[in-house]
Protein backbone atom coordinates (compact mmCIF):
# COMPACT_ATOMS: atom_id res chain seq x y z
CA UNK A 1 0.00 0.00 0.00
CA UNK A 2 1.41 3.61 -0.84
CA UNK A 3 1.26 5.73 1.87
CA UNK A 4 2.57 8.97 -0.07
CA UNK A 5 0.08 8.46 -2.99
CA UNK A 6 -2.48 7.64 -0.17
CA UNK A 7 -1.98 10.99 1.38
CA UNK A 8 -1.55 12.91 -1.96
CA UNK A 9 -5.33 11.29 -3.17
CA UNK A 10 -6.23 12.94 1.13
CA UNK A 11 -5.62 16.53 0.28
CA UNK A 12 -6.47 16.46 -3.14
CA UNK A 13 -9.87 15.99 -2.32
CA UNK A 14 -10.59 19.06 -0.49
CA UNK A 15 -11.23 22.23 -2.32
CA UNK A 16 -11.54 25.61 -0.55
CA UNK A 17 -12.37 27.92 -3.33
CA UNK A 18 -15.45 29.47 -2.23
CA UNK A 19 -18.32 28.62 -4.54
CA UNK A 20 -17.27 25.08 -3.43
CA UNK A 21 -17.18 26.39 0.56
CA UNK A 22 -20.92 27.63 -0.04
CA UNK A 23 -21.85 24.14 -1.99
CA UNK A 24 -20.31 22.13 1.02
CA UNK A 25 -22.30 24.61 3.60
CA UNK A 26 -25.23 24.18 2.45
CA UNK A 27 -25.55 20.53 1.48
CA UNK A 28 -23.63 19.88 5.27
CA UNK A 29 -26.91 21.70 6.86
CA UNK A 30 -29.01 20.28 4.69
CA UNK A 31 -27.86 16.38 5.49
CA UNK A 32 -27.58 17.73 8.84
CA UNK A 33 -31.00 18.37 9.25
CA UNK A 34 -32.02 14.76 8.34
CA UNK A 35 -29.44 12.95 10.14
CA UNK A 36 -30.16 13.84 13.35
CA UNK A 37 -33.58 12.50 13.49
CA UNK A 38 -32.95 9.49 11.52
CA UNK A 39 -29.63 8.94 14.16
CA UNK A 40 -32.21 8.65 16.74
CA UNK A 41 -34.85 5.96 14.85
CA UNK A 42 -31.41 4.08 13.74
CA UNK A 43 -30.18 3.85 17.34
CA UNK A 44 -33.79 2.60 18.24
CA UNK A 45 -33.36 -0.01 15.49
CA UNK A 46 -30.45 -1.22 16.95
CA UNK A 47 -31.80 -1.49 20.08
CA UNK A 48 -29.45 1.20 21.89
CA UNK A 49 -30.20 4.59 23.58
CA UNK A 50 -30.89 7.07 21.41
CA UNK A 51 -27.74 9.29 22.46
CA UNK A 52 -25.49 6.38 20.42
CA UNK A 53 -27.07 7.61 17.39
CA UNK A 54 -26.12 10.87 17.78
CA UNK A 55 -22.29 9.84 18.92
CA UNK A 56 -22.59 7.76 15.84
CA UNK A 57 -23.23 10.78 13.09
CA UNK A 58 -20.61 12.61 14.89
CA UNK A 59 -16.66 11.32 15.16
CA UNK A 60 -17.35 8.32 12.60
CA UNK A 61 -18.81 10.70 10.24
CA UNK A 62 -15.89 12.46 10.20
CA UNK A 63 -13.40 9.83 9.77
CA UNK A 64 -15.67 8.07 7.15
CA UNK A 65 -15.11 11.32 4.88
CA UNK A 66 -11.70 12.03 5.93
CA UNK A 67 -10.49 8.59 5.19
CA UNK A 68 -12.96 7.32 2.56
CA UNK A 69 -12.59 7.83 -1.47
CA UNK A 70 -16.57 9.22 -2.53
CA UNK A 71 -16.46 12.73 -1.82
CA UNK A 72 -20.51 12.84 -1.56
CA UNK A 73 -20.44 9.63 0.77
CA UNK A 74 -22.38 10.08 4.21
CA UNK A 75 -21.52 7.69 6.59
CA UNK A 76 -22.87 7.25 10.09
CA UNK A 77 -25.98 5.02 11.20
CA UNK A 78 -28.37 3.74 8.67
CA UNK A 79 -31.11 1.02 8.73
CA UNK A 80 -30.15 -2.44 7.62
CA UNK A 81 -26.87 -2.30 9.74
CA UNK A 82 -28.55 -1.02 12.70
CA UNK A 83 -30.94 -4.11 12.45
CA UNK A 84 -27.94 -6.67 11.76
CA UNK A 85 -26.48 -5.40 15.23
CA UNK A 86 -30.00 -5.89 17.20
CA UNK A 87 -30.31 -8.99 15.37
CA UNK A 88 -26.44 -9.96 15.93
CA UNK A 89 -27.04 -9.06 20.02
CA UNK A 90 -30.10 -10.21 20.93
CA UNK A 91 -29.26 -14.06 21.30
CA UNK A 92 -26.04 -13.12 23.50
CA UNK A 93 -27.68 -10.34 26.03
CA UNK A 94 -31.07 -9.18 26.98
CA UNK A 95 -32.15 -6.15 25.24
CA UNK A 96 -31.79 -3.20 27.09
CA UNK A 97 -29.28 -3.96 29.29
CA UNK A 98 -25.75 -2.69 29.64
CA UNK A 99 -23.94 -6.32 28.22
CA UNK A 100 -26.23 -5.39 25.24
CA UNK A 101 -25.20 -2.31 24.42
CA UNK A 102 -21.12 -3.26 25.40
CA UNK A 103 -21.59 -5.83 22.57
CA UNK A 104 -22.74 -3.29 20.09
CA UNK A 105 -19.67 -1.26 20.72
CA UNK A 106 -17.64 -4.47 20.47
CA UNK A 107 -19.71 -5.42 17.39
CA UNK A 108 -18.59 -1.89 15.92
CA UNK A 109 -14.79 -2.38 16.63
CA UNK A 110 -14.77 -6.27 15.03
CA UNK A 111 -16.99 -5.48 12.20
CA UNK A 112 -14.56 -2.52 11.30
CA UNK A 113 -11.51 -4.76 12.18
CA UNK A 114 -12.45 -6.92 9.28
CA UNK A 115 -13.24 -3.68 6.81
CA UNK A 116 -9.81 -2.08 6.97
CA UNK A 117 -8.38 -6.06 6.97
CA UNK A 118 -10.44 -6.47 3.41
CA UNK A 119 -8.70 -3.21 2.38
CA UNK A 120 -4.92 -2.98 3.74
CA UNK A 121 -4.90 -6.97 2.02
CA UNK A 122 -6.89 -5.30 -1.28
CA UNK A 123 -9.62 -8.00 -0.97
CA UNK A 124 -12.57 -6.22 -1.86
CA UNK A 125 -13.19 -8.82 -4.43
CA UNK A 126 -14.66 -10.93 -1.82
CA UNK A 127 -17.24 -9.03 -2.03
CA UNK A 128 -17.99 -10.47 -5.00
CA UNK A 129 -19.27 -13.53 -3.57
CA UNK A 130 -22.51 -12.08 -2.65
CA UNK A 131 -24.48 -11.86 -5.59
CA UNK A 132 -26.82 -9.05 -6.77
CA UNK A 133 -29.88 -11.75 -6.19
CA UNK A 134 -28.68 -12.69 -3.34
CA UNK A 135 -28.50 -9.38 -1.85
CA UNK A 136 -31.85 -8.14 -3.24
CA UNK A 137 -33.46 -10.86 -1.41
CA UNK A 138 -31.85 -9.97 1.58
CA UNK A 139 -32.57 -6.42 1.18
CA UNK A 140 -36.59 -6.82 0.49
CA UNK A 141 -36.88 -8.95 3.32
CA UNK A 142 -34.39 -7.01 6.02
CA UNK A 143 -36.62 -4.16 4.67
CA UNK A 144 -40.25 -5.99 5.69
CA UNK A 145 -38.90 -7.43 8.52
CA UNK A 146 -37.42 -3.40 9.74
CA UNK A 147 -40.71 -2.42 8.81
CA UNK A 148 -42.60 -4.90 10.90
CA UNK A 149 -40.41 -4.47 14.15
CA UNK A 150 -41.48 -0.80 14.53
CA UNK A 151 -45.20 -2.34 14.90
CA UNK A 152 -44.94 -2.36 18.75
CA UNK A 153 -43.34 1.07 18.93
CA UNK A 154 -45.80 2.59 16.72
CA UNK A 155 -49.29 0.40 18.31
CA UNK A 156 -47.61 1.47 21.51
CA UNK A 157 -47.61 -2.37 22.72
CA UNK A 158 -45.10 -4.20 24.78
CA UNK A 159 -43.55 -6.99 22.77
CA UNK A 160 -41.70 -10.25 24.06
CA UNK A 161 -38.67 -10.40 21.86
CA UNK A 162 -38.00 -14.35 21.46
CA UNK A 163 -36.32 -16.55 18.82
CA UNK A 164 -38.94 -16.21 16.30
CA UNK A 165 -39.64 -12.97 14.97
CA UNK A 166 -42.42 -13.68 12.58
CA UNK A 167 -44.20 -14.82 16.01
CA UNK A 168 -43.46 -12.45 17.58
CA UNK A 169 -45.32 -9.74 15.39
CA UNK A 170 -48.22 -12.05 14.91
CA UNK A 171 -48.45 -11.87 18.96
CA UNK A 172 -48.39 -7.85 18.40
CA UNK A 173 -51.24 -8.55 15.88
CA UNK A 174 -53.54 -10.70 18.09
CA UNK A 175 -53.76 -8.09 20.92
CA UNK A 176 -54.10 -4.82 18.64
CA UNK A 177 -56.92 -4.34 20.99
CA UNK A 178 -54.61 -3.43 23.98
CA UNK A 179 -52.91 -0.51 21.48
CA UNK A 180 -52.47 3.11 23.21
CA UNK A 181 -54.41 5.20 20.73
CA UNK A 182 -52.57 8.50 21.51
CA UNK A 183 -49.08 6.80 20.35
CA UNK A 184 -50.66 4.99 17.27
CA UNK A 185 -51.83 8.69 16.69
CA UNK A 186 -48.88 10.15 16.81
CA UNK A 187 -47.14 7.11 14.54
CA UNK A 188 -49.82 7.97 11.80
CA UNK A 189 -49.45 11.44 12.04
CA UNK A 190 -46.03 11.17 11.57
CA UNK A 191 -46.20 8.98 8.24
CA UNK A 192 -48.81 11.68 7.16
CA UNK A 193 -46.41 14.29 7.69
CA UNK A 194 -43.97 12.56 5.79
CA UNK A 195 -45.37 11.53 3.03
CA UNK A 196 -46.85 15.00 2.72
CA UNK A 197 -43.73 16.45 2.53
CA UNK A 198 -42.64 13.82 0.32
CA UNK A 199 -44.80 14.65 -1.97
CA UNK A 200 -45.65 18.62 -1.83
CA UNK A 201 -42.40 19.97 -0.25
CA UNK A 202 -39.29 17.31 -1.18
CA UNK A 203 -37.22 20.55 -0.50
CA UNK A 204 -37.69 21.24 2.89
CA UNK A 205 -36.67 18.99 5.91
CA UNK A 206 -39.68 17.42 6.47
CA UNK A 207 -38.07 14.61 8.99
CA UNK A 208 -36.83 17.23 11.28
CA UNK A 209 -40.25 19.43 10.69
CA UNK A 210 -42.21 15.98 11.45
CA UNK A 211 -39.69 15.60 14.65
CA UNK A 212 -40.23 19.22 16.03
CA UNK A 213 -43.48 19.35 15.63
CA UNK A 214 -44.48 16.25 17.17
CA UNK A 215 -42.37 16.71 19.79
CA UNK A 216 -43.36 20.67 21.04
CA UNK A 217 -46.84 18.65 20.66
CA UNK A 218 -45.93 15.61 22.76
CA UNK A 219 -44.97 18.01 25.24
CA UNK A 220 -48.03 20.37 25.01
CA UNK A 221 -50.42 17.53 25.70
CA UNK A 222 -48.57 15.18 28.13
CA UNK A 223 -47.54 11.91 26.22
CA UNK A 224 -44.94 11.22 28.75
CA UNK A 225 -47.81 11.33 31.26
CA UNK A 226 -49.72 9.63 29.53
CA UNK A 227 -48.83 6.09 29.09
CA UNK A 228 -46.67 6.95 26.62
CA UNK A 229 -43.19 6.48 25.33
CA UNK A 230 -40.57 9.03 24.57
CA UNK A 231 -36.52 9.29 23.92
CA UNK A 232 -36.09 10.53 27.57
CA UNK A 233 -33.43 12.02 28.95
CA UNK A 234 -30.31 12.01 26.44
CA UNK A 235 -26.97 13.17 27.69
CA UNK A 236 -25.46 16.48 27.10
CA UNK A 237 -22.03 17.24 25.65
CA UNK A 238 -19.34 14.90 23.71
CA UNK A 239 -19.12 11.12 23.93
CA UNK A 240 -16.10 9.64 25.54
CA UNK A 241 -13.26 8.16 23.80
CA UNK A 242 -12.19 5.36 25.59
CA UNK A 243 -11.37 1.83 24.87
CA UNK A 244 -14.18 -0.48 23.68
CA UNK A 245 -14.99 -3.64 26.14
CA UNK A 246 -13.24 -6.20 25.09
CA UNK A 247 -14.19 -9.75 26.17
CA UNK A 248 -12.68 -12.87 24.26
CA UNK A 249 -15.32 -14.77 24.86
CA UNK A 250 -18.27 -12.21 23.68
CA UNK A 251 -15.62 -11.89 20.67
CA UNK A 252 -15.52 -14.93 19.01
CA UNK A 253 -19.24 -15.38 19.64
CA UNK A 254 -19.80 -12.06 17.80
CA UNK A 255 -16.67 -13.10 14.78
CA UNK A 256 -19.44 -14.57 12.31
CA UNK A 257 -22.01 -11.63 12.80
CA UNK A 258 -19.55 -8.98 12.79
CA UNK A 259 -17.76 -10.48 9.15
CA UNK A 260 -21.46 -10.17 8.14
CA UNK A 261 -21.93 -6.84 8.85
CA UNK A 262 -18.47 -5.78 7.29
CA UNK A 263 -19.73 -7.34 4.43
CA UNK A 264 -23.15 -6.03 4.01
CA UNK A 265 -23.05 -2.75 4.95
CA UNK A 266 -19.78 -1.85 2.71
CA UNK A 267 -22.36 -3.30 -0.29
CA UNK A 268 -24.80 -0.62 1.01
CA UNK A 269 -21.97 1.77 0.77
CA UNK A 270 -20.95 0.88 -2.39
CA UNK A 271 -23.98 1.13 -3.83
CA UNK A 272 -24.02 4.72 -3.05
CA UNK A 273 -20.44 5.14 -3.83
CA UNK A 274 -21.37 3.48 -7.70
CA UNK A 275 -24.26 5.84 -7.98
CA UNK A 276 -22.32 8.87 -6.85
CA UNK A 277 -19.22 7.80 -9.20
CA UNK A 278 -21.99 7.66 -12.60
CA UNK A 279 -23.51 10.92 -11.94
CA UNK A 280 -20.15 13.07 -10.75
CA UNK A 281 -17.77 11.03 -13.16
CA UNK A 282 -15.16 10.67 -10.14
CA UNK A 283 -13.36 7.92 -9.65
CA UNK A 284 -13.90 5.53 -6.05
CA UNK A 285 -11.96 3.03 -4.73
CA UNK A 286 -13.18 0.37 -3.00
CA UNK A 287 -9.95 -1.25 -1.28
CA UNK A 288 -9.66 2.55 0.09
CA UNK A 289 -13.48 2.87 1.02
CA UNK A 290 -13.54 -0.10 3.22
CA UNK A 291 -10.55 1.38 5.08
CA UNK A 292 -12.06 4.32 5.34
CA UNK A 293 -15.43 2.65 6.11
CA UNK A 294 -13.85 0.56 8.79
CA UNK A 295 -12.37 2.94 10.43
CA UNK A 296 -15.18 4.95 10.86
CA UNK A 297 -16.49 1.59 12.70
CA UNK A 298 -13.77 1.48 14.81
CA UNK A 299 -13.95 5.14 15.72
CA UNK A 300 -17.77 4.77 16.53
CA UNK A 301 -16.52 1.83 19.06
CA UNK A 302 -14.33 4.26 20.28
CA UNK A 303 -16.99 6.41 21.33
CA UNK A 304 -18.87 4.52 22.75
CA UNK A 305 -21.20 3.63 20.21
CA UNK A 306 -22.60 1.17 17.64
CA UNK A 307 -21.92 -0.05 13.61
CA UNK A 308 -22.23 2.59 11.01
CA UNK A 309 -22.06 2.76 7.54
CA UNK A 310 -22.53 5.06 4.07
CA UNK A 311 -26.21 6.15 3.97
CA UNK A 312 -27.52 5.37 0.66
CA UNK A 313 -30.60 7.87 1.71
CA UNK A 314 -28.23 10.74 3.30
CA UNK A 315 -25.44 10.15 0.55
CA UNK A 316 -27.99 11.28 -2.17
CA UNK A 317 -29.08 14.56 -0.45
CA UNK A 318 -25.73 15.13 -0.19
CA UNK A 319 -25.17 15.06 -3.65
CA UNK A 320 -28.38 16.27 -4.86
CA UNK A 321 -27.89 19.87 -2.44
CA UNK A 322 -24.25 19.95 -4.88
CA UNK A 323 -21.73 18.65 -2.26
CA UNK A 324 -18.22 19.32 -3.83
CA UNK A 325 -16.27 17.82 -0.77
CA UNK A 326 -15.97 15.23 2.17
CA UNK A 327 -16.33 18.75 4.16
CA UNK A 328 -19.77 18.68 3.36
CA UNK A 329 -20.38 15.64 5.72
CA UNK A 330 -18.12 17.22 8.42
CA UNK A 331 -19.84 20.47 8.55
CA UNK A 332 -22.71 17.63 9.32
CA UNK A 333 -20.91 16.39 12.21
CA UNK A 334 -20.64 19.98 13.27
CA UNK A 335 -24.10 20.14 13.85
CA UNK A 336 -24.71 17.08 15.18
CA UNK A 337 -22.22 18.85 17.94
CA UNK A 338 -24.04 21.31 18.41
CA UNK A 339 -27.16 19.58 19.15
CA UNK A 340 -25.61 17.35 21.66
CA UNK A 341 -23.73 20.74 22.95
CA UNK A 342 -27.05 22.42 23.29
CA UNK A 343 -30.52 21.17 22.43
CA UNK A 344 -30.90 17.57 23.73
CA UNK A 345 -33.13 18.65 26.11
CA UNK A 346 -35.47 19.40 23.61
CA UNK A 347 -35.04 15.65 22.55
CA UNK A 348 -36.71 14.52 25.98
CA UNK A 349 -40.47 14.36 25.03
CA UNK A 350 -39.59 13.22 21.42
CA UNK A 351 -42.60 10.05 20.74
CA UNK A 352 -40.97 6.71 20.02
CA UNK A 353 -43.34 6.28 17.99
CA UNK A 354 -42.55 9.18 15.87
CA UNK A 355 -38.98 6.87 15.41
CA UNK A 356 -40.95 4.18 14.24
CA UNK A 357 -42.78 6.31 11.57
CA UNK A 358 -39.47 7.41 10.39
CA UNK A 359 -37.63 3.88 10.22
CA UNK A 360 -40.49 3.01 8.40
CA UNK A 361 -40.35 5.51 5.78
CA UNK A 362 -36.84 5.58 5.10
CA UNK A 363 -36.91 1.67 4.42
CA UNK A 364 -40.15 1.95 1.84
CA UNK A 365 -37.69 2.63 -0.62
CA UNK A 366 -35.41 -0.90 0.05
CA UNK A 367 -38.65 -2.59 -0.88
CA UNK A 368 -38.30 -3.76 -4.64
CA UNK A 369 -39.67 -7.07 -5.28
CA UNK A 370 -39.23 -6.37 -9.00
CA UNK A 371 -35.98 -6.84 -8.49
CA UNK A 372 -36.05 -10.53 -7.62
CA UNK A 373 -38.64 -11.08 -10.55
CA UNK A 374 -36.16 -9.48 -12.86
CA UNK A 375 -33.30 -11.99 -11.50
CA UNK A 376 -35.87 -15.29 -12.22
CA UNK A 377 -36.27 -13.69 -15.52
CA UNK A 378 -32.68 -13.18 -16.32
CA UNK A 379 -31.76 -16.94 -14.87
CA UNK A 380 -33.82 -19.36 -12.79
CA UNK A 381 -30.88 -20.49 -10.69
CA UNK A 382 -30.44 -16.68 -9.80
CA UNK A 383 -34.35 -16.11 -8.54
CA UNK A 384 -34.25 -19.32 -6.89
CA UNK A 385 -31.21 -17.57 -5.19
CA UNK A 386 -33.03 -14.43 -4.38
CA UNK A 387 -36.36 -15.86 -3.34
CA UNK A 388 -34.52 -19.17 -1.24
CA UNK A 389 -32.79 -15.94 0.36
CA UNK A 390 -35.41 -13.60 1.06
CA UNK A 391 -37.62 -16.75 2.84
CA UNK A 392 -34.83 -17.86 4.67
CA UNK A 393 -33.87 -14.22 5.94
CA UNK A 394 -37.81 -13.74 7.25
CA UNK A 395 -37.75 -17.41 8.62
CA UNK A 396 -34.35 -16.87 10.34
CA UNK A 397 -35.71 -13.31 12.17
CA UNK A 398 -34.17 -11.90 14.13
CA UNK A 399 -30.92 -13.45 13.41
CA UNK A 400 -31.23 -12.50 9.83
CA UNK A 401 -27.54 -12.73 9.38
CA UNK A 402 -28.08 -16.13 8.70
CA UNK A 403 -30.79 -15.63 5.93
CA UNK A 404 -28.06 -13.88 4.17
CA UNK A 405 -25.23 -17.10 4.87
CA UNK A 406 -28.09 -19.31 3.11
CA UNK A 407 -28.22 -17.34 0.33
CA UNK A 408 -24.60 -17.03 -0.51
CA UNK A 409 -24.01 -20.43 0.69
CA UNK A 410 -26.84 -21.50 -2.04
CA UNK A 411 -25.49 -19.12 -5.07
CA UNK A 412 -21.85 -20.43 -4.42
CA UNK A 413 -23.51 -24.23 -4.89
CA UNK A 414 -25.66 -23.31 -7.78
CA UNK A 415 -22.85 -21.35 -9.65
CA UNK A 416 -20.29 -25.32 -8.48
CA UNK A 417 -23.04 -26.90 -10.25
CA UNK A 418 -23.51 -24.82 -13.46
CA UNK A 419 -19.41 -25.38 -13.31
CA UNK A 420 -19.74 -29.13 -13.03
CA UNK A 421 -22.16 -29.43 -15.57
CA UNK A 422 -21.51 -26.22 -18.54
CA UNK A 423 -23.32 -26.75 -21.76
CA UNK A 424 -22.64 -29.50 -24.49
CA UNK A 425 -24.05 -29.31 -27.56
CA UNK A 426 -23.72 -31.84 -30.73
CA UNK A 427 -23.03 -30.02 -33.50
CA UNK A 428 -24.21 -29.97 -37.25
CA UNK A 429 -23.27 -27.95 -40.05
CA UNK A 430 -26.01 -25.23 -41.04
CA UNK A 431 -27.01 -23.62 -43.83
CA UNK A 432 -24.76 -20.42 -43.68
CA UNK A 433 -22.33 -23.19 -43.23
CA UNK A 434 -21.21 -22.35 -39.42
CA UNK A 435 -21.17 -24.88 -36.93
CA UNK A 436 -24.41 -25.16 -34.78
CA UNK A 437 -26.39 -27.11 -32.47
CA UNK A 438 -27.52 -30.15 -34.44
CA UNK A 439 -30.88 -30.68 -32.10
CA UNK A 440 -31.81 -26.77 -31.60
CA UNK A 441 -31.43 -26.54 -35.52
CA UNK A 442 -32.42 -30.11 -36.76
CA UNK A 443 -29.03 -30.39 -38.54
CA UNK A 444 -27.87 -33.81 -40.31
CA UNK A 445 -24.48 -35.26 -38.77
CA UNK A 446 -21.38 -33.48 -41.08
CA UNK A 447 -20.26 -36.73 -42.03
CA UNK A 448 -21.18 -40.65 -40.94
CA UNK A 449 -17.96 -41.06 -39.59
CA UNK A 450 -17.21 -37.41 -38.00
CA UNK A 451 -18.98 -36.25 -35.07
CA UNK A 452 -18.35 -32.78 -33.53
CA UNK A 453 -19.33 -31.59 -30.21
CA UNK A 454 -18.70 -27.65 -28.47
CA UNK A 455 -18.17 -27.67 -25.04
CA UNK A 456 -18.79 -24.28 -23.23
CA UNK A 457 -16.98 -23.42 -20.11
CA UNK A 458 -13.45 -23.93 -18.85
CA UNK A 459 -12.09 -27.84 -18.43
CA UNK A 460 -10.95 -28.09 -15.02
CA UNK A 461 -11.27 -30.58 -12.23
CA UNK A 462 -15.11 -29.87 -11.36
CA UNK A 463 -16.05 -31.45 -15.00
CA UNK A 464 -13.71 -32.90 -17.01
CA UNK A 465 -16.14 -36.04 -16.09
CA UNK A 466 -18.82 -34.52 -17.44
CA UNK A 467 -16.22 -33.25 -20.79
CA UNK A 468 -15.73 -37.26 -20.66
CA UNK A 469 -19.00 -38.38 -20.51
CA UNK A 470 -20.44 -36.11 -23.46
CA UNK A 471 -17.85 -37.53 -25.80
CA UNK A 472 -17.81 -41.15 -24.32
CA UNK A 473 -21.60 -40.82 -25.18
CA UNK A 474 -20.95 -39.59 -28.42
CA UNK A 475 -18.69 -42.72 -29.25
CA UNK A 476 -21.78 -45.04 -28.32
CA UNK A 477 -24.17 -43.60 -30.49
CA UNK A 478 -22.09 -43.48 -33.39
CA UNK A 479 -20.50 -46.82 -33.89
CA UNK A 480 -18.70 -45.72 -37.52
CA UNK A 481 -17.20 -42.86 -36.39
CA UNK A 482 -13.57 -42.29 -36.73
CA UNK A 483 -12.93 -38.62 -35.76
CA UNK A 484 -14.17 -36.55 -33.09
CA UNK A 485 -14.09 -32.45 -33.39
CA UNK A 486 -14.17 -30.55 -30.42
CA UNK A 487 -15.08 -26.67 -31.52
CA UNK A 488 -12.97 -25.08 -28.46
CA UNK A 489 -14.15 -21.85 -29.13
CA UNK A 490 -15.60 -22.19 -25.61
CA UNK A 491 -12.75 -23.24 -23.48
CA UNK A 492 -11.06 -20.24 -21.61
CA UNK A 493 -9.28 -22.54 -19.60
CA UNK A 494 -7.24 -25.89 -19.09
CA UNK A 495 -6.08 -27.62 -15.75
CA UNK A 496 -4.11 -30.31 -15.26
CA UNK A 497 -6.85 -32.80 -14.25
CA UNK A 498 -8.32 -31.46 -17.94
CA UNK A 499 -4.84 -32.49 -19.58
CA UNK A 500 -4.82 -35.71 -17.99
CA UNK A 501 -8.52 -36.69 -19.04
CA UNK A 502 -7.82 -35.55 -22.70
CA UNK A 503 -4.54 -38.06 -22.47
CA UNK A 504 -6.67 -41.04 -21.34
CA UNK A 505 -9.19 -40.21 -23.62
CA UNK A 506 -6.69 -39.85 -26.48
CA UNK A 507 -5.23 -43.40 -25.28
CA UNK A 508 -8.68 -44.71 -25.29
CA UNK A 509 -9.90 -43.49 -28.75
CA UNK A 510 -6.69 -45.00 -30.15
CA UNK A 511 -7.49 -48.53 -29.17
CA UNK A 512 -11.10 -47.82 -30.87
CA UNK A 513 -9.88 -45.97 -34.21
CA UNK A 514 -11.00 -42.54 -33.59
CA UNK A 515 -9.29 -39.33 -33.28
CA UNK A 516 -9.82 -36.58 -31.44
CA UNK A 517 -9.44 -33.15 -33.24
CA UNK A 518 -9.45 -29.52 -32.26
CA UNK A 519 -10.50 -26.07 -33.43
CA UNK A 520 -10.92 -22.81 -32.57
CA UNK A 521 -8.37 -23.32 -29.63
CA UNK A 522 -7.38 -20.04 -28.01
CA UNK A 523 -4.26 -19.21 -27.20
CA UNK A 524 -3.74 -19.06 -23.06
CA UNK A 525 -5.37 -23.31 -23.76
CA UNK A 526 -3.02 -23.92 -26.74
CA UNK A 527 0.01 -22.56 -24.41
CA UNK A 528 -0.76 -25.44 -21.53
CA UNK A 529 -1.28 -28.21 -24.45
CA UNK A 530 2.38 -27.81 -25.67
CA UNK A 531 3.81 -27.65 -22.68
CA UNK A 532 2.48 -30.47 -21.60
CA UNK A 533 2.97 -32.68 -24.80
CA UNK A 534 -0.55 -33.19 -25.15
CA UNK A 535 -0.21 -30.94 -28.33
CA UNK A 536 2.20 -34.15 -29.43
CA UNK A 537 -0.18 -36.50 -28.29
CA UNK A 538 -3.05 -35.09 -30.46
CA UNK A 539 -1.20 -34.20 -33.42
CA UNK A 540 -0.56 -30.94 -35.01
CA UNK A 541 -2.31 -32.31 -37.91
CA UNK A 542 -5.29 -32.83 -36.15
CA UNK A 543 -5.50 -28.96 -34.45
CA UNK A 544 -7.15 -26.37 -36.99
CA UNK A 545 -7.30 -22.34 -36.07
CA UNK A 546 -10.92 -22.26 -37.68
CA UNK A 547 -13.99 -24.50 -37.65
CA UNK A 548 -14.65 -24.33 -42.15
CA UNK A 549 -11.07 -25.92 -42.01
CA UNK A 550 -11.39 -28.50 -39.61
CA UNK A 551 -14.40 -29.61 -41.68
CA UNK A 552 -13.19 -29.39 -45.05
CA UNK A 553 -9.73 -31.00 -44.15
CA UNK A 554 -11.42 -33.95 -42.26
CA UNK A 555 -14.30 -34.73 -44.55
CA UNK A 556 -11.89 -34.54 -47.24
CA UNK A 557 -9.91 -37.57 -45.08
CA UNK A 558 -12.86 -39.51 -44.55
CA UNK A 559 -14.33 -38.97 -48.72
CA UNK A 560 -11.03 -40.75 -49.54
CA UNK A 561 -11.83 -43.87 -48.00
CA UNK A 562 -15.96 -43.58 -47.40
CA UNK A 563 -18.32 -42.62 -49.82
CA UNK A 564 -20.39 -39.64 -48.69
CA UNK A 565 -22.69 -37.46 -50.37
CA UNK A 566 -21.50 -33.77 -51.35
CA UNK A 567 -21.02 -30.69 -49.43
CA UNK A 568 -23.71 -28.56 -48.61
Amino acid sequence: MNLRAYWGNFASRFDFHSGTLKADLIAGITVSLVAIPQSLAYAQLAGVPAYYGLYAALIPTVIGALFGSSNQLSTGPVAMTSLLTAASIAPLAAHGSDLFYSYAILLALISGLFQIAFGVLRIGVLLNFLSNPVLMGFINAAALIIGLSQLPTLLGIPAAQSQHFLLDISRVLLHIDTAHELSIGFGVAAILLLLGFKKFAPRLPGVLITVASLTWLSYMVGYANLGGRVVGVVPEGLPTVSLPPLDWHATMALLPASFVIALISFMEAMSSCKVIAIKTRQPWDENKELIGQGLAKVAAAFSQSMPVSGSFSRSALNLASDARTPLSSIISAVFVLLTLIFFTSLLYHLPKPVLAAIIMMAVMNLVNFESIRNAWRANRDDGLAAIVTFIATLAFAPNIQNGILTGIILSLSLLLYRMMRPRVAVLGLHSDTTLRDAVRHNLPPLHPNLGAIRFDGALRFVNVSYFEDALLKLERENPEIEYILVQSSGINEIDASGIEMLRNLLDRFKSSGIKLAFSGLKKQVSDVMDRTGLTDRIGQENIFGTDSWAIDELRGRLDGKVPTEPLP
